[in-house]
């Protein structure tokens, strides 16, 4: 048998908030419930749903306006990072995410997170590299990255 719930958050291969789905009661009664995911189809259900929206509309707004002035104070930023070489162009180990994000705020005085800076992979060879810093889910911009020979 399936329940009719209204989500009141996002639940990953679910749906998003403010859908209504049908699940198994199991699901519904064990877990969507009990963890405040869902709410059985009511009008109060609906109006605490409208409430929730707006505050997340609201803490969003300030998020973004904070990531937009991080984002104009990283705009044109460019670090300098001083590795040792093997042979000139090569480097000895490597220049981690952590290294790219002390220098940031070290030389722009603006601190970020982890999973802020785009990087897939160390930097390994001397040269210069833009890498993305995704400072909210709408606003983004890019740090240049210039690693030269200790």
């Amino acid at each position: 048998m399936a329940t009719e719930l209204l989500l009141l958050c996002d639940v990953d291969q679910l749906g998003e908030a403010g859908d209504i789905v049908k699940v198994a009661d199991g699901y519904a009664r064990n877990y969507l419930i009990p963890k405040d995911l869902a709410a059985p189809v009511t009008e109060g259900a609906k109006r605490r749903l409208e409430k929730l929206r707006k505050e997340r509309e609201e803490l969003n707004k300030i998020k973004k306006a904070e990531a937009e002035t991080k984002a104009s104070r990283l705009n044109g930023v460019s670090v300098t990072i001083a590795a040792k070489t093997v042979d000139g162009t090569r480097l000895y180990g490597s220049v981690t995410q952590a290294d790219v994000l002390a220098e940031i705020e070290k030389q722009a005085k603006i601190s970020l997170d982890r999973s802020q800076l785009d990087m897939s992979e160390h930097l390994k060879e001397v040269g210069e590299c833009e890498l993305t810093v995704r400072l909210h889910k709408d606003v983004h911009t890019t740090v240049k990255v210039n690693v030269i020979e200790a």
